[in-house]
């Protein structure tokens, strides 16, 4: 059972242009190609599209995007006519769930593009999650011809489904570019399709497809006829690889400074707080809040948000614009710090106040303006005083009103001060998918939020919610899950009142240092929830990646939504790391204590598009078994979902940080859950930071009609860049340092009798450890053993994430160490097939399954390899050490014989010192996973 949650409700105008058919265009599944069948092309990178399609006896709703320029994922919820999900009986159990319904996830890799000779060539999976019931792969080439490029054929070949050769055939009329005809072989082999005798899918057959499509802007519909049928498919596809889609005719322009007052002198600003009180006067007047003025010396400190402008550069830039209309005479610099929730985030430096005037107006470019400023991790002194006799005198604008579009809401009753004080009530909407009584259940309430700044960092958060209409409480079949029933009672809570107070905390931020943050929270944190706990967040320098830690002691609340409670108590604590890769994506990996005390791990990833578009997934696996359907005890459920997340401000006529999210994952289990965070830190902190380290920080900070395609302002996608070239180049430079044959004939002879006078401790060793199996210490020593090469191979994977230059290469050459060192170990394992010290064979006998085998040990070439270049380079030579003590971890298991240990050790030394001899010196060569200049990149770097 899925549940689909609307943060914001949709608002926002749809803009059609004209268009022609020459575009990739979905399938009655959704993805591109054809009528039913697949062709090799992909949707422009960011697409998105989603529709409605029916071919009998499937109707699918369907949603694809291009996750990356050359990957395709759709999901699809798919109803099959003609049979039941539980039983079309009235009155039993399921009756009123209808047909069948299966959620599908299909995928498409296109290999390569299309070149003057060569098509453009595409494999895909259909149904590789869930109940498998559609699952299929194919590979499929397609070639466009023309001198317009106005037609194009698929050839491809499928099993499963489709089941054998297909083929596709599109055809654009130059005079009619809106339509396309369309024809097909339908590979399908119908009639094995699930429960197909029971449907029309039985009565179906493998043959031709013909089509007619019409496509006009963002809108598309297909018309196709089968043999007996006909099939339509209707969707929308939407470029969020598009900044906008509406200009923004309403956005309030800029200060000007003629409305300035005049000014006075550093003096006059001390001695008297009105100059301050109408800079910040007209900062609020800009949807500036928590604003702070301070005037210190010849400085002029500005500490400030904006909940509105989606850019930190350029709020930045309004708020810089008027501070230089009201600075005192005598202003030598302006310090304007960005906070979220007073915490200051980034600071920007105005060393050139001439300068900066005239950049904003026009008289000075880019080059020259940045060398004047100083964008730079806020620290805890960069906030400025709070002040409060300063605002007794400034007039503030926080009227209760109704409002209509604003922040991406139809409507809302709302009141804002110039502290973000807030009062709203707004409409919103929740949907519940696949519950046996019902296959859509729906949730209409209206939500009043009251939000109070109390102090320096302290807030009020409060949501009361009225139910004003739903059917979840309908629900009653009772949950059979076997773990704490954290989120399926569901139904019990909507059945529990109309009116709850959904939230109510309080919330203290702090920041101790400069880039760490705190967060302390007591209280109502949702509708099932109550309890204390905080979060620590810490940003390094190196902005590829960030850290928190969040902690948790909660109590379940009652059905009520009061103060009633239930017994149910836990502690949850769970720690994230985060870091970006290429293509703008962020990987998330949650780790720790989840609400119904299982542990485990949440892996998340979501890639953000130009737009501001974000689009992703989540997947936790922990060790509570969750064995309701389709779970089983040796296959138990693992929590997943997948969610989208669209800027309104690309659809509005004006700038605006609102969000309208739809997130869709199980409401009826209990495994991998988390609550719902009171101020998760790094969402706060998310935004800010990535504009700071963009490219110079400053964004769109003029907003300059000459600038707006400067890559400053207008960021391009950064894909990772082709690896070959470099790889290449490090394996030419390991071969052209190969020891010679006479050192190969040294070393081999070295290490022979190292590992022949090792092995007269075999047996002594092997008969000490089998006396002493059920020894703790043995146990212990051990499992150390058999983790270790995993710990240190993480640890030279982390080098390569995290560290610098020098760690990088450090950490790629360990990891080519390994790779190098265990594909020798494993090709020595079957020359020599050595029986391992516990299938009790004898020392030098030989075993059956080479590929198992003794000699030599794999878990102590790994380790080896992997800490030798590190120890060669720090001069750490207690790496080896570590490498050796847990390696003999090994014989203390009797898995291996000293000797063998012995063996991978020098096998693994011996790889490693030799890569790194060969590209020690290559620190700006290889796979570099760093920020450039204010930008994250994944490259293979070319310079030796």
């Amino acid at each position: 059972m899925f549940k689909s949650s609307f943060k914001y409700s949709c608002y926002g105008w749809l803009v059609l242009g004209a268009a022609n058919a020459f575009a990739t265009t979905p399938t009655t599944q959704g993805q591109s190609g054809y009528i039913n069948m697949p062709s090799a092309w992909v949707e422009p990178d960011g697409t998105f599209s989603t529709g409605y399609s029916y071919d009998r006896p499937y109707g699918s709703f369907w949603a694809t995007s291009t996750l990356l320029p050359f990957l395709q994922v759709t999901g699809r919820y798919v109803s099959i006519t003609g049979t039941p999900g539980f039983t079309f009986e009235s009155g039993n159990y399921g009756s009123n769930y209808g047909r069948y319904k299966d959620k599908v996830v299909d995928a498409k890799l296109r290999l390569w593009e299309e070149g003057k000779w060569l098509p453009t060539v595409a494999v895909g999976k259909t149904d590789v999650l869930g109940t498998e019931l559609f699952k299929g792969s194919y590979v499929v080439a397609t070639k466009t011809f023309g001198s317009m490029r106005n037609m194009e054929a698929s050839i491809g070949y499928g099993k499963r489904r489709p089941d054998g050769v297909f083929a596709g055939i599109r055809w654009v009329p130059i005079a009619a570019p809106h339509w396309a005809f369309v024809a097909e072989y339908d590979a399908n082999d119908y009639k094995k399709d699930f429960r197909a005798t029971d449907t029309a899918a039985g009565s179906r057959d493998k043959g031709p497809v013909v089509g007619l499509e019409y496509r006009w802007g963002w809108l598309g519909a297909q018309i196709a006829r089968t043999r007996d049928h006909f099939s339509a498919n209707a969707f929308v596809s939407i470029p969020f690889s598009e900044r906008e889609f509406i200009p923004k005719f309403l956005e309030p322009a800029p200060f000007q400074a003629k409305d300035a007052p005049a000014r006075g002198t550093v003096t006059q600003w001390q001695d008297s707080p009105g100059h301050a009180a109408a800079l910040v006067q007209a900062l609020v007047k800009q949807d500036f809040k928590n604003v702070r003025v301070e005037m210190d010396g010849a400085l002029l400190k500005i500490a400030l948000t904006n909940n509105r402008i989606s850019n930190t550069g350029r709020a930045v830039g309004r708020a810089a614009r008027t501070a230089i209309a009201f600075a005192p005479e005598g202003t030598r610099s302006i310090q304007i710090t960005y906070t979220r929730l007073e915490q200051p985030v980034v600071t920007y430096e105005f060393h050139d106040l001439r300068r900066l005037s005239d950049y904003l107006t026009g008289l000075a470019d880019r080059d020259a303006f940045r060398q004047t400023v100083l964008v730079r991790y806020a620290s805890p002194a960069d906030g400025a005083r709070d002040d409060q006799e300063l605002f007794s005198g400034i007039k503030d604008d926080g009227a209760l009103g109704v409002r209509v579009g604003r922040d991406g809401e139809m409507v809302q009753v709302s009141s804002e001060d110039r502290e973000a004080n807030r009062f709203k009530v707004t409409p919103k909407t929740s949907f519940f998918f696949n519950d046996p009584s019902g296959a859509l259940r729906y949730e209409l309430w209206a939500a009043a939020n009251y939000d109070r700044r109390l102090g320096q960092g302290l807030y009020l958060n409060s949501d009361f919610k009225l139910t004003v209409l739903e059917n979840v409480s309908s629900v009653t079949q009772p949950s059979n899950s076997l773990l704490p029933h954290v989120r399926t009672d569901v139904a019990e809570y909507k059945r529990g009142g109309r009116f709850k107070l959904n939230r109510a905390l309080l919330n203290k931020y702090m920041m101790p240092s400069e880039r760490i943050y705190l967060r302390a929270s007591g209280g109502f944190y949702e509708e099932m929830y109550r309890g204390v706990g905080g979060q620590a967040l810490y940003l390094p320098k190196d902005s590829r990646w960030a850290a928190d830690l969040s902690v948790d002691a909660l109590q379940q609340r009652g059905y009520k939504g009061w103060l009633d409670k239930r017994d149910y108590k836990t502690v949850t604590a769970i720690g994230a790391l985060h870091y970006r890769l290429p293509y703008d994506i962020t990987a998330t990996a949650r780790a720790g204590r989840f609400l119904a005390r299982d542990e485990g791990v949440r892996l998340e990833f979501k890639r953000r598009f130009r737009s501001g578009m974000e689009i992703g997934a989540w997947y936790a696996k922990t060790n509570g078994k969750d064995i309701t359907n389709p779970g089983t005890p040796t296959n138990p459920y693992n929590d997943k979902g997948v969610f989208l997340s669209v800027p309104l401000n690309i659809m509005l006529p004006l700038d605006s940080q609102a969000v309208a999210s739809v997130a869709l994952s199980p409401w009826t289990r209990d495994v991998g859950q988390m609550v719902a965070s009171p101020g998760d830190l790094y969402e706060m902190m998310e935004r800010p930071r990535r504009d700071m380290n963009t490219f110079d920080g400053l964004g769109n900070f003029a907003e300059r009609r000459d600038e707006q395609n400067l890559p400053d302002v207008n960021p391009p996608v950064r894909p990772m860049v082709n690896p070959w070239p470099a790889f290449r180049m490090r394996v030419e430079q390991s071969v052209s340092t190969t020891p010679t044959l006479p050192q190969w004939a040294e070393g081999s002879l070295v290490a022979g009798g190292a590992i022949l006078a090792s092995g007269l401790l075999d047996k002594p060793v092997d008969r000490f450890m089998k006396k002493h199996a059920g020894s703790e210490v043995v146990r212990a020593w051990g499992n150390v053993g058999k983790a270790m090469p995993v710990v240190l191979a993480g640890g030279a994977a982390a080098a390569v994430a995290f560290g610098d230059a020098r760690a990088q290469n450090m950490g790629l050459i360990s990891m080519q160490s390994i790779a190098g060192a265990a594909a020798l170990s494993y090709a020595a394992k079957q020359a020599f097939a050595r029986a391992r010290p516990n299938e009790e064979l004898g020392q030098w006998k030989r075993t059956s399954n080479r590929s198992d085998a003794s000699f030599p040990s794999n878990h102590s070439t790994v380790a080896f390899a992997a800490v030798t270049p590190f120890a060669q380079e720090y001069d750490m030579p207690w790496l080896y050490g570590v490498a050796a003590v847990s390696s003999l971890g090994r014989s203390a298991s009797r898995q291996h014989w000293v000797s063998d240990v012995v063996a991978g050790g020098l096998l693994g030394t011996a790889v490693g010192t030799w890569l790194w001899k060969a590209q020690r010196g290559n620190t700006y060569s290889g796979l570099a996973i760093s920020p450039g200049p204010k930008e994250i990149s994944v490259a293979w770097k070319t310079s030796y």
